[in-house]
C-alpha cells in the first residue's frame, strides 16, 4: 500500500515549494509470532528486502522531484514483539533506503509499536544528511486498515520533498548543510 500527501497552502499562505510526502508499507507474516527465537536474522534479512521495495515504491509515489527525508517504522501484532519489528527496521533496511534517495548521512529515524488491526502509526522524518535541520522534524500517520493481525507486521517507509511548510524554529537551514557527520 503506497499513500501520499502534497502541501500546497499552509496557515493561509501558498506553499512556494509544495512538500510531498509518500508511504509506502507492506503486511508480512512474522515468523516468530508465538514464539521465542534468539536469531532474528531472518528478520534482517527482510529488512533489507523490503528497504528496497518500499523505497522504490515511495520515490515513484513522490514523482519527479528529489526527496530529502526519511523516516520507517513498524507495527507488530499481538503475538509477535517489539523486537521483531527492530530487526525488520534494522541498518540493514537503511542501506537500500539511503540509495534509493542517492545518498544519506543522518540517521533514520523510526519507530515501533504493538498494534492490532487499523492501529495508527506515526513515521518520525528527518532530513537525510543532518540530524539538526529542525524543518524536517515531522511525521507521516500510517495505517493498513486490516493489519497487523496477530501474527503479522506492518512495515513502513516514509520519503519526503521538504520539511515543514513554514518552520521557523531556527536550527540548521537545509541550504546550510556541511554533510560531514549526519549531524549538521
Amino acid at each position: 500500500m503506497t499513500i501520499t500527501s502534497e502541501t500546497v497552502m499552509d496557515e493561509g499562505h501558498d506553499i512556494r515549494y509544495p512538500v510531498r510526502r509518500a508511504a509506502s508499507m507492506a503486511v508480512i507474516i512474522n515468523p516468530f509470532a508465538g514464539h521465542y527465537a534468539r536469531d532474528l536474522s531472518v528478520l534482517v534479512e527482510m529488512g533489507a528486502t523490503l528497504g528496497a521495495e518500499l523505497s522504490r515504491r515511495a520515490m515513484l509515489a513522490l514523482g519527479d522531484v528529489r526527496a530529502d527525508g526519511y523516516g520507517k517504522g513498524a507495527i507488530v501484532g499481538e503475538r509477535g514483539a517489539l523486537e521483531h519489528a527492530a530487526a525488520l527496521l534494522h541498518p540493514a533496511m537503511g542501506t537500500p533506503l539511503r540509495a534509493s534517495l542517492g545518498g544519506g548521512r543522518a540517521l533514520i529515524p523510526s519507530a515501533k509499536k504493538m498494534g492490532g488491526m487499523g492501529c495508527a502509526l506515526d513515521v518520525p522524518t528527518g532530513h537525510k544528511d543532518a540530524a539538526f535541520v529542525r524543518s524536517h522534524f515531522d511525521a507521516m500517520e500510517v495505517r493498513v486498515q486490516d493489519a497487523p493481525r496477530h501474527d503479522e507486521i506492518v512495515v513502513a517507509v516514509v520519503l519526503t520533498c521538504g520539511g515543514r511548510p513554514l518552520s521557523r524554529v531556527g536550527g540548521l537551514a537545509a541550504q546550510d548543510i556541511q554533510g560531514e557527520d549526519g549531524l549538521r
